[in-house]
Parts: C-alpha cells; structure tokens; sequence
C-alpha cells in the first residue's frame, strides 16, 4: 500500500556504511525504515536530522517502508 500524497518527516537514523536509515514522520508519525537506494536524488546520502518529503510502500519483509525521499 503505496500512501496517496506525499508524507514529511525528519531522518532520525542514517548508517552510511550499512546503507540504512530511519525517518519520523511529521505530527508524532510513525517511523519508517529505508535503504539508502530510496534516496529520489541518487546521492546514497542523507544527513540525520534532514527534512524529507518521502512515500510510504511496503517492503520485501511485508513492513512499510519510506520510499521516493526527497531533501526539503
């Protein structure tokens, strides 16, 4: 279940090395996982306490991830 409009959120986590992250959804949200391939800008970086704008799909593991982020 992809969500309809984008979500906002804050990166809380971020492994470079790992390649895994955590954002916190805006207005005591939820967390999402991702991996740094959900990046929109084909970086593979983001910095802890980055505003986002990301979508919300569920994943191989069948929990949801954040998908299509996008730095603010």
């Amino acid at each position: 279940m992809a969500t309809r409009a984008p979500r906002r959120g804050t990166v809380t986590e971020f492994d470079p090395e790992v390649g895994l992250g955590v954002i916190l959804a805006s207005g005591d949200g939820p967390e999402f996982p991702f991996h740094l391939a959900a990046i929109a800008d084909r970086t593979r970086e983001i910095e802890v306490g980055a505003a986002v704008v990301f979508d919300v799909a569920a994943g191989a593991d069948g929990r949801y991830e954040a998908t299509a982020i996008v730095k603010l």
